[in-house]
């Protein structure tokens, strides 16, 4: 006869190793909060309903662990989970929908009498969602596994990410509130940043009474960091200045708590952010959370790269541990943190190739002193590479010589954009980061795609000469409003160039119709990843263009010359198989709306 409190045992003895880091509850909770939440969850429908087992870490209280056992592993899980008094997934998620209220939970269902046949599910669920999501494996696991797994899951990210900018938005209006200029906002905070990676700074900042004494003592703290990072003396004074006028400012330097209190919202939100979500661009995404605000610096062809595009794109570049990544428009640095990212988790902890990627392996170029700082910053945050940022233009013989030392294989870019006729062409950044690359380098560069439609003028002329040194492998046509957030409306395509291998002739470039990202708009959060579709997405989009795959309204492959339109549009063909008649009312019907409002 099957007996559960077998399966108990096991699951009792497991844990037990670990109570130093955890708190182990049985069958019911001391805990007010838990025993409320579970006041209403019994697996008949009423009354008050307790897993087997309620854990909960020590060092993260967000979360709860709980466990439901079964002895029969043909009790392990129903059809359709809709069993929860016989079925142990079925409870556990009974269990979990109830706790998720004011927890993030990871049910577990474990079922079988003996370690050797033990079943063993997993499921995250967030607080305030209605969605557990499998997770781990099929074995149990220690509390710091099951802690470090829940930390770096994507749901988890998404959460953090989202009251990250929930935060922005709050800090922004205090800021605006407190009259700091929005072209201050984002060096203000990569300030702060940088300030409390300095453990003295971070226990005594608060000690400082005088908001005057607090300022200065902030900018030389920063100073002192960037000279210990070994950042060179020309380097140095640019950001230096940067700073300076965090010592003058009005609200910071003589209005009491101001800067004091903006210190330490900063260390308990973002900075904590940082630290769990390690290669995260956080400065650039503040920084495109103020434009939307006040988007200053339009004029000056500014669009900075949404993160989810950065870490496209450096796949696309198929960028390892070995890559020499370089970013002839650098901005904030978004395009080199993402490199960064993939570099790193290709090194598998080899510490000492992790050093050379962030000594030798990522350069760029700003020529905007405001936004160079930022990138420094950006770069110090994540822990260096901020040595071979280079302030000036890409275009300068002097900064090409200091870039052909490091003999790049991979560009990445996203060049200003043009906001009048006298200025430089975005392809000409495209030309100017190829030259740069080593023979079968490859290059990334989203650009606008009215460069890439061009049949005449200078445009044109430049669609001549990157053909004539180096290969279109691709372009991908990029959303509508993938620009939102930046307040920017730009249709922007992604090229993708061999470097310096002429375009054969008859060759075929991929054109990928990569319109729908999953991303929607919401009122207050700007274009944003709601449903959790982007993942899956950007699986296919990768699979597409790894494969050349024709694909009925995605991809195709055409062989094209500077005198085509280099675009998916010109060349899939429409499936009339797939329009249906609610496809035909919806277009009708938007044209009646069109003409009505024409």
């Amino acid at each position: 006869m099957v007996n559960e409190r077998k399966t108990e045992a096991i699951v009792r003895s497991h844990f037990e190793k670990f109570r130093d880091s955890v708190e182990i509850e049985e069958q019911s909770s001391d805990n007010p909060r838990i025993k409320k939440l579970l006041s209403i969850a019994s697996k008949g429908g009423s009354g008050a309903g307790y897993p087997e087992f309620i854990i909960q870490p020590k060092d993260n209280i967000d979360l709860l662990i709980v466990v439901e056992c079964k002895p029969s592993v043909a009790k392990h899980e129903s059809p359709h989970r809709d069993q929860p008094k016989h079925y142990a997934v079925d409870g556990a998620l009974l269990y979990s929908s109830y706790l998720s209220r004011d927890y993030d939970v990871l049910s577990i269902a474990v079922s079988g009498e003996n370690k050797r046949g033990l079943k063993v599910s997993h499921f995250l669920q967030l607080k305030g969602t209605n969605k557990a999501v499998g997770k781990f494996g099929d074995v149990l696991l220690s509390p710091g596994d099951y802690v470090q797994g829940y930390i770096k899951s994507p749901e988890k990210l998404r959460q953090d990410y989202e009251s990250l900018l929930a935060f922005s938005r709050d800090l922004n209006k205090k800021l605006h509130k407190n009259k700091i200029l929005e072209s201050d906002r984002s060096l203000l905070i990569s300030c702060i940043l940088i300030a409390l990676e300095n453990k003295a700074f971070l226990k005594s900042y608060k000690d400082y009474t005088k908001p005057d004494d607090l300022a200065q003592y902030l900018v030389n703290t920063v100073e002192m960091q960037f000279k210990n990072s070994g950042i060179q003396n020309d380097k140095l004074g640019i950001v230096r200045s940067r700073f300076e006028f965090i010592k003058t400012d009005t609200s910071l330097s003589r209005r009491e708590k101001i800067l004091s209190e903006v210190i330490a919202d900063i260390d308990g939100n973002i900075n904590k952010f940082i630290k769990t979500h390690k290669y995260f661009d956080v400065l650039s995404q503040l920084y495109i959370e103020f434009l939307r605000y006040a988007n200053s610096d339009k004029g000056l062809g500014i669009v900075l790269t949404p993160l989810h595009i950065t870490g496209f794109m450096a796949e696309l570049a198929q960028v390892n541990k070995d890559s020499v990544v370089y970013d002839n428009c650098a901005g904030t640095g978004g395009f080199l943190v993402s490199a960064m990212d993939l570099m790193i988790k290709d090194a598998k902890d080899d510490q000492k190739k992790i050093g050379e990627i962030k000594q030798n392996q990522l350069v760029g170029v700003e020529y905007q002193a405001n936004i160079f700082t930022l990138a420094c910053s950006n770069m110090f945050i994540h822990q260096d590479g901020k040595t071979n940022m280079l302030s000036g233009s890409c275009f300068d013989d002097k900064i090409m010589d200091q870039v052909n030392e490091f003999d790049p294989t991979v560009g990445l870019l996203n060049p200003p954009y043009k906001a009048d006729k006298d200025d430089d062409e975005e392809l000409e950044f495209v030309l100017n980061n190829l030259e740069m690359l080593k023979q079968g380098g490859r290059c990334v560069a989203i650009v606008p795609l009215s460069s890439a439609i061009a049949q005449s003028g200078a445009a044109f002329e430049l669609k001549k000469r990157l053909l004539g040194r180096h290969t279109l492998d691709a372009v991908l046509s990029m959303p509508n409003e993938l620009f939102f957030n930046s307040k920017v409306a730009v249709v922007s395509c992604i090229m993708v160039f061999t470097a310096k291998r002429p375009h054969p002739k008859t060759k075929k470039t991929f054109f990928g119709y990569f319109k729908d990202d999953g991303f929607v708009k919401r009122k207050g959060t700007g274009r944003i990843d709601l449903f959790g579709a982007w993942d899956t997405i950007k699986g296919k989009w990768i699979d597409a263009y790894i494969n050349k795959e024709n694909i009925s309204r995605l991809s195709v492959n055409c062989v094209v010359s500077a005198e085509d339109e280099w675009c998916a549009e010109a060349y899939l063909k429409t499936d009339y198989s797939l329009i249906s008649k609610d496809d035909f009312e919806r277009e009708i019907k938007k044209y009646i709306s069109y003409k009505i409002q024409s």
